[in-house]
């Protein structure tokens, strides 16, 4: 690494250089796309590092290791879609094996479990986790791991990670971390313990809508051996391509988040006085359930935010009318985005499940981006009017 001792760096600084800074052997400032399937051996028995893009590839080598810095974990390990690296993790789980797993998540990890790993074997238990109460009284003696979405989606529930590592370590369980609405620019969950760190890379990290990636993070070496051999034999890897659209925009990570929340404080403020909005959720708000636990796991509290329209008749009207704002699906890039949960994100969920969390036809998420907040609000004001 070419600062020596990354933890002593900020953030903010780690996200713009990366882990090298630049490529050594040209210095070229943005780290080349080497787009080499394969590498040439300098002779038998010998290696430059590098055999096979499947194993590795000098690129992807670059955002694994600066994705793992900004985690302040030590290995970082990058896939070609965050379903991806979320399909290598439940590979860890064992047929017979049971997962408590939040009860408010995204719907296409929702369909993972349980039209393909369930299949194999393998229970899984779907609770409040924001309640730590709840998750014990779900424990089983087969229980393996704990796999937690905070903030959740879409209801933005928070759980507690520290508390909900030390009931796992007390049991022998991982507790498995997804990231993606906060990353590591406002919440490392390694540093509170967690064994295993996942990341849709497509959303914040990327941050502009132009690119597929997942991460896992870890710090033990014997996990790291298995979701290494899992990768190369797998082979979802991120394309090296695809690796430095994400290095490039790591390095506006830390502006584009600071503008984002910013930009979303004040739209779920504006949100909760008008009208037509029945309920508003985000985390930053200071009479959110999970307000103080995010002041202490996190150093901010994301751009998402959903709500409730009083009249179901007004969803169909704010998506037909929101120009500024995009009505499609994703989050985490420079435009805002608005979609529709139950149709869209999380139409694989039961909808008895869907309902008792509140994911019903009147609920809203929005992605808060970086345009001016002026132009989000006026937007949104227009579509409700």
């Amino acid at each position: 690494m070419l600062y020596g001792n990354a933890k002593q760096l900020s953030i903010e600084t780690k996200a713009v250089h990366g882990c090298k800074g630049c490529d050594p052997q040209t210095g070229a400032v943005s780290f080349p796309i080497y787009q080499s399937a394969t590498f040439r051996h300098p002779g038998l028995n010998q290696t430059t590092g590098y055999d096979y893009s499947r194993l590795q590839n000098p690129t992807r080598e670059e955002l694994e290791n600066t994705i793992a810095s900004l985690e302040n974990g030590r290995y970082g390990f990058a896939f070609s879609s965050g379903m991806a690296a979320v399909s290598t993790v439940l590979s860890l789980i064992m047929p017979g094996q049971h997962v408590i797993i939040s009860d408010d998540l995204y719907g296409g990890t929702y369909r993972l479990f349980e039209e393909v790993y369930r299949r194999y074997g393998i229970e899984f238990t779907y609770t409040d986790t924001s309640r730590i109460g709840e998750v014990e009284r779900s424990l089983k003696g087969t229980t393996a791991a704990i796999f937690i979405e905070t903030p959740s989606n879409p209801m933005m529930k928070v759980t507690d990670i520290a508390a909900t590592v030390a009931l796992a370590k007390s049991r022998g369980l991982l507790t498995i971390v997804d990231n993606t609405f906060l990353t590591p620019y406002f919440q490392r969950p390694l540093e509170l313990g967690a064994d295993i760190v996942v990341h849709s890379g497509t959303k914040y990290l990327g941050g502009h809508n132009d690119t597929l990636a997942g991460f896992v993070l870890v710090n033990d070496d014997s996990l790291a051996e298995r979701i290494k051999l899992i990768q190369k034999s797998e082979g979802a890897v991120l394309a090296p391509f695809d690796s430095w659209l994400i290095l490039r925009g790591i390095k506006t990570l830390g502006v584009r988040l600071e503008k984002q929340e910013k930009n979303a404080l004040a739209v779920a403020q504006w949100l909760r006085r008008h009208e037509k909005v029945e309920r508003v959720y985000y985390a930053g708000l200071r009479d959110h359930e999970g307000y103080e636990i995010s002041k202490r796991q996190a150093s901010g509290f994301g751009a998402m935010i959903s709500f409730s329209v009083r009249d179901t008749a007004l969803v169909e009207q704010v998506l037909e009318r929101v120009r500024v704002i995009i009505f499609a699906e994703s989050l985490g890039g420079v435009e805002s985005l608005i979609t529709y949960p139950i149709v869209q994100t999380h139409s694989a969920i039961p909808a008895d499940m869907r309902e008792r969390l509140g994911v019903n036809h009147k609920l809203l998420r929005l992605s808060v981006g970086i345009e001016n907040v002026n132009d989000i609000i006026d937007d949104l004001d227009q579509a409700l009017r």
